[in-house]
């Protein structure tokens, strides 16, 4: 099948940025699920295929590997393109650039179906979701997973309920903003090179996560864990 890749025009915000006037990670993240799952429609699996069967779409690996971050006012295109799938994973493929067509970003995910009565992985053969896939005009990759901290340090952390998503449990993406709250200035005041994040398991609101992190003067790396790791990190900074 031969498709295009998805892509959004869009003007960056003032509420989507930090006080450099950089994008922020997590709303980069943000960006790029809203344009998956909307592509996704596109392709004629919307939520009656999905949602509507009691089937959720959560991610596993994400990647960002990064030139320089979108700033305040810049008038961005975001392409955005699936692979082929890969037993139960669909992978999918981002590129961020300028208007202009000056390349800034480019990124990956795994992302996987869940059922949400089981709260369980389940496969393209079962609920018939088969989405094509082929190869975008950029060179692609797939995420690799982060290392995991040391845990030189630690805190404890209670998930509020403006961080709960569609799927009932905290996005994805609000990792990266606490990943940002435990970064000192001099850090986030570097540029952003390479986020690389493992999401294995749900947050439910009020749950009680035990943060592990690491701290240098290039990178964070942090993971969560309730009973089980749930999410793990790490963010690189030049």
């Amino acid at each position: 099948m031969i498709m295009d890749a998805y892509k959004i025009n869009y003007r960056i915000h003032a509420s989507d940025v930090d006080p450099l006037r950089r994008l922020r990670p997590s709303r980069l993240f943000g960006f790029f699920q809203e344009a998956a799952i909307a592509h996704t429609v596109e392709l004629g699996f919307g939520r009656d295929k999905t949602l509507d069967r009691g089937y959720l779409w959560i991610l596993s690996l994400q990647e960002a590997r990064i030139g320089r971050l979108p700033e305040y006012d810049d008038d961005i295109v975001l392409e955005s393109f699936p692979g082929e799938i890969m037993h139960a994973f669909y992978p999918r493929h981002y590129r961020v650039s300028l208007a202009s067509g000056e390349p800034l970003l480019t990124a990956s995910a795994l992302w996987l179906l869940m059922d949400s009565k089981k709260r369980a992985m389940t496969f393209p053969e079962k609920t018939g979701i088969m989405i094509p896939g082929g190869t975008p005009s950029w060179e692609t990759f797939l995420p690799a997973p982060p290392k995991l901290p040391e845990g030189q340090e630690s805190k404890s952390y209670s998930v509020p309920n403006s961080s709960l998503d569609i799927n009932g449990h905290m996005n994805n993406a609000r990792y990266l903003d606490l990943a940002e709250d435990l970064s000192p200035l001099p850090l986030l005041k570097k540029d952003l090179k390479l986020i690389r994040a493992e999401y294995s398991g749900e947050a439910r609101g009020g749950e009680q996560i035990l943060l592990k992190y690491d701290l240098s003067d290039t990178e964070i790396r942090l993971s969560g864990s309730a009973e089980k790791r749930l999410f793990r990190l790490a963010m690189l900074y030049d």
